[in-house]
This record gives structure tokens, sequence and C-alpha cells, in this order.
């Protein structure tokens, strides 16, 4: 049982974790990059249902990410109804068809090409669950109140992260979408004005026939400096 105590008057508990000898450590930590850089991002998914508890659970993991002195300043919207799937769909569309064709440069659409992406996104629709994930420039308290929020984007940028590791983990796809601008989702969702749209994941199994662009990652020497 965790023992509590109180400095300066707020509560603290103490806190206990497994540890690893150095070879445990090692491998758990080879293990878990193998089983994450699995992990791709996918166009192609079934309409094969999933028991909302997965969701669920999922959404809890990543409600587990560390923010800005604890605001969590997320709302993750969560959307199987069909016909609020065929609005955003419709909406995102209209947006990423004006991008690809007088937003986008020539540099990024060239970058796009090794993707073979275009404005037209069904994946929106057949996907059994979008989770729209909002930002909260601010919280509002019982009495109306305004909150102060910190490193807003910060802490949702961790909480997507934790929430496509436990995607993955949980046996499913995902995809991040970005639609440019995204506001259309405050009005589609009816989301109050403190939230802003962060980003846009339908889940799902993959289709029978999945395919996904032959890219490498980069190599250590490359993402990382040692001092």
């Amino acid at each position: 049982m965790a023992k509590k105590i109180s400095i300066n008057g707020y509560p603290f508990m103490s806190y206990e974790k497994e540890m690893y000898e150095p070879n445990e450590l090692l491998n758990r930590a080879k293990d878990f990059y193998l089983f994450m850089n699995e992990r791709r991002t996918v166009r192609d998914f079934s309409d094969r249902p999933i028991k909302r508890e997965v969701i669920e659970n999922i959404l809890l993991t990543a409600s587990s990410a560390p923010s800005g002195a604890h605001k969590q300043p997320w709302t993750f919207c969560v959307v199987s109804d069909p016909e609020i799937k065929k609005k955003i769909r419709t909406a995102a569309e209209e947006e990423e068809k004006i991008s690809y064709e007088s937003r986008m440069n020539e540099e990024w659409k060239n970058d796009l090409a090794a993707l073979q992406t275009n404005w037209e996104k069904p994946f929106l629709e057949i996907a059994p669950y979008l989770i729209i994930v909002f930002s909260k420039s601010y919280s509002v308290d019982e009495n109306q109140n305004k909150q102060q929020n910190y490193y807003v984007k910060e802490s949702c940028g961790i909480a997507c992260g934790i929430l496509l590791t436990a995607i993955h983990h949980a046996g499913l796809a995902a995809l991040t979408h970005t639609p440019s601008p995204m506001n259309f989702l405050n009005k589609i969702l009816d989301r109050p004005q403190n939230e802003k749209p962060f980003l846009l994941i339908p889940v799902g199994y993959l289709a029978k026939e999945c395919f996904v662009p032959c890219l490498e990652r980069k190599p250590l020497n490359e993402i990382s400096a040692w001092y």
C-alpha cells in the first residue's frame, strides 16, 4: 500500500515501479523498439466493428500522459455515427482539395509523391472510429470561470504519441490526419470556444488487402546527438 504524506499542505504518496537488471533492461528496450518499428500509418481500413471498451481503454492510456501542471488540456472526441463521419469526410475533402490545388507548393507536393495521397479521404467513413483530439487553450470550471492551461501543444503532442502507441499495442491501425484548417470539426461536433482541433485519427483493423509506402526510418546517428 502506498504511503501518503503531506508536503506544504499538498498530498503526496510513495511511488514504486518494477526495476530490471541490466540484461533484462536491454532486452525489454530492444523488444519494444522492434514492436513499435512495425507500426505504420495506414489508409486501407476494414469496417470491421470494434468493441467500445477497447477504445475506452486506449483513451485512458493516452490520458496517462504528462501535462503542464497536470492540467490535462485535451478532449478525445470519438465518432462512430455514420452520418457524422460522412459530414467530417465531406468537410475534410473540401479543405484538402483546396490544399492540393492551391495551398501546397511544389516542394510539398514532391515530398508527398512517395505516399501517393490525394484530397479524397474514404477512410474517414470506412474506419469504425474517428478519434478527434482537441486541445484546450484554457479550461472552464463549474462556475464558468476560466482556468489557465500550460504547455498545451506539448502536452497534447505527448498524449497523441501515447494514443498511437496504445492503438498499435491493441492490434489496430491508425492514421494521423490533419486537414488544414480543421475548424469545421468544432462546428460539426459542437465543441466549445476553448477547444481547438489538434489531430484527427481514424482507427480500425487493416483492410484485407493493405499497402503502405516502402519507407525507411532515419538511423540512430541521424536522429541523435550524444554529449
